[in-house]
Parts: structure tokens; sequence; C-alpha cells
């Protein structure tokens, strides 16, 4: 179940990928940190950004965007300037691609099984709850 998150915390993961995450999905995990978003008619369970505040919230990020980025860096043609933030269960990632110090708006579908990239949404506010 999603869960508010202060700021602080959407800047501890920033500081610790080296960029700004786009402002769509800022905002959206501000108000509800993690939940599922629906993407060409497939859930998708977000990852949310870990929140260290108390045991409860520890517990409930254990999954976070950076630990599940390091995950899949481990997957071959994972591509290097992605962050994964949400999954299908079945090894494909929703992403977003750095360019220098920002990752951009776009929200890409990263195929595990064929290293494909395809944008599924102009911005992260385009995609739709589950």
């Amino acid at each position: 179940m999603p869960f508010d998150l202060a700021e602080l915390f959407v800047l501890a993961a920033e500081a610790a990928l080296g960029a700004r995450l786009p402002s769509a999905y800022r905002r959206a995990m501000l108000r509800s940190n993690g939940g599922e978003v629906l993407v060409n008619g497939e859930d998708w369970q977000q990852y949310p950004i870990a929140d260290t505040s108390d045991r409860k919230r520890l517990s409930r990020t254990a999954n976070h965007i950076q630990k599940e980025t390091l995950v899949c860096q481990g997957w071959p043609g994972f591509p290097p300037n992605a962050v994964a933030i949400a999954g299908n269960g079945s090894g494909d990632q929703l992403v977003f691609v750095r360019h220098g110090s920002e990752f951009e708006a776009a929200v890409h579908l990263w195929s595990h099984e064929t290293g494909s990239l395809v944008k599924v949404a102009n911005d992260f506010a385009e995609l739709a709850a589950a």
C-alpha cells in the first residue's frame, strides 16, 4: 500500500543516483510512494523511493529504485544510464533515461528478452494508476 513521502528522501535518492528525477514522477512519489500503474493494458508495480524515517517505512521501501536498478544493471542489455521505476513481474522494467544531471521525463519500457527500449509515455503523469 503506497504512502506519502518526505522530500528529503527524494533528494537522497537523487544524490545516490547522481541525477534529478522528472518533476511529475517526484510529485507522484511525494503523494503516493509506490503503488501500481497501467501501461499498455498491463499492471506494473512501482518501486518506491527509500524511506528510512521508521522501521515500518524502511521495510515497505526495501525494494527501492536504487536497489532495483542495481539488480537490473547486472542483466545483459540493461541501459547503463537508466533507473528502474517499475516492474511487471516478468523481468521487464519501466525506466527513466539519464541525460547529464537529469533523467528525461519520458517513460520507457525495457524488455529483458530483447534489450529494446521503447517509449511508452512522454511524461510520468500520462500513466494511469492501476
